[in-house]
């Protein structure tokens, strides 16, 4: 009987280019998401921009040498950085979903859901409309056109959680009418988010077809009651078993987000939503878990989430926005984003009986895509949808309109008069951090 030969260790000259570039992408990018933060920016556009500086469109540029050193295009190593940087994004997800709060969704669901219905429809129809002229001006990469233009679409109408939950707490919105239903529209937005990305994920791999359609749904469909009917016990009977220490708790969730990930990725899903059902399962199940995991937060968000955004900003070429055909379909995209948003949002809350400045702060504070956008341009650009131009104008509609949303969402609030009940809700809010030290 022959044995197989051993593997290989990763080559010393591999693991050293490796360690050198998770440690200056995770530096960089600390280092700009402070000064992004004391100009009052999101994180991300810091952590966004240290990729940017060490990737093709400045270190590239003035040092091709060194840059091809630092980040050789041979599939091996870059692998060891992608493999980084989807651990990172499956535990981010898994976490945004233990930290949805589906109570606070099902006390005000009939607005919630008109406004989030609204402000997901009108932006992926504009997004499917805008995707077909955009395949022909720069192409679809490896992607069937109708593909492109439903990624597109996708792409035009999430939103992102932890963006907004940031920004509603930073600028002291957090016990606001609005800034509540803002998060209840947004968690459905997600929610869909994940459902749609995954099935224009199955139908990249296997091409697009009705037949393609129905078994992406019946996949869906499958791990939805899956989730339901045992996936509840089955996380209730691990968080059980590893009450009596944070350490395993931490290490117990990690693990369940990751299989979950690894299971939808096998039925042809995408992995992500795995991730995030699974954390919406976590967090459902028991409140403790929220607690416990604060350890696997701080790494995530202090160290893999930095790595990860970095990681995206390498692969954006801003070089790309010298062509007037880019640089015109970018400006458009926006546009088209921020409007579809914007229309949606004031469309369900208008219809909701809310006022006009109040439609307009929902619209404001939904149309904040950071994280998740960047995260949807990812996985578009793994799957070949996406090419190097494609995915710059992508995350550049999530930077932008992650920027301009506290600046617009301030000039609406301003207009807004706070209530009783949301003065009491603040009361209350500052009465429970006090109790609990």
């Amino acid at each position: 009987m022959l044995l197989a030969a051993p593997v290989q260790p990763i080559p010393s000259h591999a693991l050293l280019v490796f360690l050198l570039q998770v440690g200056l992408l995770l530096l960089l990018a600390i280092l700009l998401g402070r000064l992004a933060a004391k100009f009052g920016l999101p994180a991300i556009v810091g952590e966004l921009s240290a990729g940017v500086i060490l990737g093709p469109s400045l270190f590239g540029l003035l040092a091709p040498a060194a840059s091809g050193w630092l980040l050789p295009s041979l599939p091996e190593q870059a692998h060891l950085l992608d493999a980084v940087g989807q651990v990172a994004v499956l535990l981010l997800v898994g976490l945004t979903g233990i930290d949805m709060d589906l109570r606070m969704v099902r006390r005000r669901k009939a607005t919630a859901l008109r406004v989030s219905l609204s402000g997901l429809i009108i932006p992926l129809a504009l997004g499917i409309g805008l995707g077909y002229p955009l395949a022909r001006l720069l192409g679809t990469g490896k992607a069937d056109t109708h593909v492109f233009a439903l990624f597109i679409g996708v792409a035009m109408c999430v939103s992102a959680i932890p963006v907004i939950a940031k920004t509603l707490m930073d600028m002291n919105l957090m016990h606001r009418n609005v800034g509540q239903l803002t998060l209840a529209a947004g968690m459905i937005d997600d929610a869909f988010g994940w459902v749609m990305l995954s099935i224009v994920s199955a139908m990249a791999a296997g091409g697009f077809g009705a037949g393609m359609v129905v078994t992406s749904l019946l996949s869906l469909v499958l791990v939805v009651v899956i989730a339901l009917v045992a996936g509840r016990p089955l996380v209730r009977l691990v968080l059980r078993a590893s009450e009596g220490s944070e350490q395993q708790t931490v290490a117990a969730t990690a693990a369940m987000i990751l299989l979950a990930a690894a299971g939808t990725h096998a039925l042809g899903l995408e992995a992500v939503f795995g991730a995030f059902l699974c954390g919406m399962v976590i967090g459902s199940s028991s409140d403790i878990a929220r607690a416990r995991t604060r350890s696997l937060r701080t790494v995530v968000l202090g160290f893999l989430a930095p790595v990860f955004f970095a990681t995206a900003g390498l692969r954006i070429d801003l070089t790309a926005l010298a062509e007037p055909a880019v640089l015109a379909a970018a400006l458009l995209v926006l546009a088209v984003a921020v409007l579809g948003k914007f229309a949606g949002a004031y469309l369900g809350a208008r219809l909701s009986r809310l006022t006009r400045w109040e439609a307009l702060a929902l619209g404001a504070g939904m149309n904040a895509r950071g994280v998740i956008e960047v995260i949807v341009a990812m996985v578009g650009l793994r799957l070949g949808i996406l090419d190097t131009r494609t995915y710059t104008i992508i995350v550049l509609v999530a930077v932008a309109t992650s920027v301009m949303a506290p600046p617009l969402l301030r000039i609406a609030m301003n207009r807004v008069e706070c209530t009783t009940e949301e003065d009491l809700r603040l009361l209350q809010a500052r009465a429970e951090a006090a109790a609990n030290g």
